[in-house]
């Protein structure tokens, strides 16, 4: 294939990607709606006597089917997500087999939003099963979906070759780290903010979408472990692999740039972050709230310093 129709074949999987999210979404709305008619707990007790009425085999019949229903909904909507990651995979491979010659796949704005994207349903789906991330299907698919339609609206750009001070091998060690980060930052603000939300409506009906989620602890230990484990990765993004590649490509390590700042306030609140909760036992709310602090800093890194600041930033071009 010409490098002309692997982008052709990349903006082509984009559109089948967002098509796959956006039935797996439906799905997991699909879910969640046919969760509402089966009640969170039955006893024995409300069984029989419903039976005594004459109306006992239909209610739990009904139950079963509905629970049935459930549960098939929720594994459409997980294949669909899989099939979606799998073409997204394939939008981003063939983006950079499109370059001339070939690179990795981030060269600009468009193209790391369309990894990250990748990144947040990849985490999704590899912790599903471990910690039972039902609850997370719909938010996942639609701000995945969401983020896509933007990012093509709004960012895309056609392919061209990375410029010189992208011409290193740093680069590639610096932007992985920066979107294993991003996505597993992403996964544990979804989670602080149904925090929040739970938090500030704790008596909804019994079967809707924020009686089912985990309890408040669960919903906080979650965004914890993902945050925590992103830190350590963004540290080594921001503060290690991006200076040795910005002394590569203009002579300093450090020079006050824009993005470097930003990424440096990131670091900064996420560390504030981990450090209250280690030492002053920040749990719940103010936790929720620093961490969704870090997160609004660290996409407004990577799309707000290019609308602010312009050709201000030496990393104008990502």
């Amino acid at each position: 294939m010409s490098h002309d129709q692997f982008e052709v074949l990349s903006n082509q999987a984009v559109a089948v990607c967002a098509a796959a999210y956006f039935l797996a979404l439906l799905a997991h709305l699909a879910e969640w709606a046919t969760a509402r008619s089966v009640p969170a707990t039955a006893t024995a007790e409300e069984s029989g006597t419903a039976s005594a009425a004459g109306g006992g085999v239909d209610v739990l019949e009904r139950v079963d089917v509905d629970t049935d229903r459930v549960a098939r909904f929720a594994r459409i909507g997980v294949v669909l997500t899989t099939v979606a990651a799998g073409v997204h995979l394939v939008a981003v491979a063939s983006r950079g087999l499109a370059a001339d010659p070939v690179r990795v796949p981030w060269g600009n704005m468009y193209e790391f939003t369309l990894t990250a994207t990748l990144m947040v349903t990849i985490g999704y789906l590899l912790l599903y099963r471990r910690f039972s991330l039902d609850w997370l299907s719909p938010v996942v698919t639609g701000f995945v979906l969401v983020t896509l339609m933007v990012d093509v609206l709004l960012l895309y750009t056609p392919v061209v070759p990375l410029r010189d001070a992208l011409q290193s091998p740093w680069l590639v060690i610096h932007v992985i780290a920066a979107i294993i980060a991003t996505g597993a930052f992403t996964l544990g603000g979804m989670c602080s903010a149904l925090y929040l939300v739970k938090e500030r409506w704790p008596n909804t009906r019994e079967g809707g979408y924020l009686s089912r989620l985990p309890g408040l602890d669960a919903l906080d230990r979650m965004a914890y472990r993902t945050q925590a484990f992103a830190f350590p990765v963004w540290t080594f993004a921001a503060l290690i692999a991006g200076p040795i590649w910005a002394q590569h490509a203009w002579g300093r390590y450090w020079g006050w740039d824009p993005k470097e700042v930003w990424a440096f306030i990131t670091w900064v609140v996420y560390a504030a972050y981990l450090h209250a909760r280690a030492t002053a036992g920040w749990k719940g709310r103010a936790a929720a709230i620093v961490a969704l602090i870090g997160l609004a800093t660290l996409w407004f890194n990577f799309v707000g310093i290019n609308f602010f600041f312009g050709s201000g930033s030496m990393h104008s071009y990502a």
